[in-house]
């Protein structure tokens, strides 16, 4: 599964629930206070020992909770498992741009270019400061951090350009820390790669 529809699968059924809840515990609230207001029930009604209850109110909420972390993973799962046919990109972030390596030794700086149907997994890592890489399109974001490589991946599965950003604040000049993701077609970026063009 492309990483993009787990992400995006957890992040709606969890806000799912959460509206659910929302609404449920409003509606069962606004009828308590209407039920029980002390005009209609002076006496408080004194609940104690209902086990199904108990059981119920514990039960429920964990197996709500447990279904989220199992969706969550899966997107979790999703974002770390990289196909093993993906092509390979290095990362380097520096103040204040990202400079990307190719397999040919071609380099460029805050221009990703990328063929269009291809798993493209991104070694990413510092060569000073801490910077966080961020392509929101694809739901990624990874920290970059010197001396050590982390990894991130996405299938390019959409023709056009996208944000790349530093969502980590790493200087004066962090905010313009940002790069462009194309996604073009096989033979063009079979040219653009053995040309000079950056």
């Amino acid at each position: 599964m492309n990483p993009v529809q787990g992400v995006d699968q957890a992040f709606w059924y969890i806000l799912g629930i959460s509206g659910v809840l929302l609404l449920g515990i409003t509606i069962v609230m606004i009828y308590f206070v209407i039920r029980y207001r002390r005009s209609k029930n002076p006496v408080p009604s004194d609940i104690r020992d209902n086990y199904l209850l108990e059981v119920a109110w514990t039960i429920i909420p964990t197996l709500i909770a447990l279904s989220m972390f199992y969706v969550g993973w899966k997107s979790y799962v999703g974002l770390r498992d990289v196909p093993e046919d993906a092509m390979q990109v290095e990362v380097f972030g520096q103040q204040y741009s990202w400079i990307f390596v190719y397999d040919n030794d071609k380099e460029t700086e805050n221009n990703l270019v990328v063929p269009l149907g291809k798993a493209v997994k991104l070694n990413i890592t510092s060569t000073d400061v801490l910077h966080s890489f961020y392509i929101p399109a694809f739901r990624i974001k990874v920290d970059a951090v010197k001396g050590m490589t982390t990894y991130a991946w996405f299938y390019a599965d959409k023709e056009g350009e996208y944000d790349v950003l530093c969502t980590e604040y790493c200087g004066t000049d962090h905010s313009a820390m940002v790069g462009v993701l194309k996604i073009v077609p096989e033979e063009e970026y079979q040219r653009w790669l053995e040309s000079d063009e950056e």
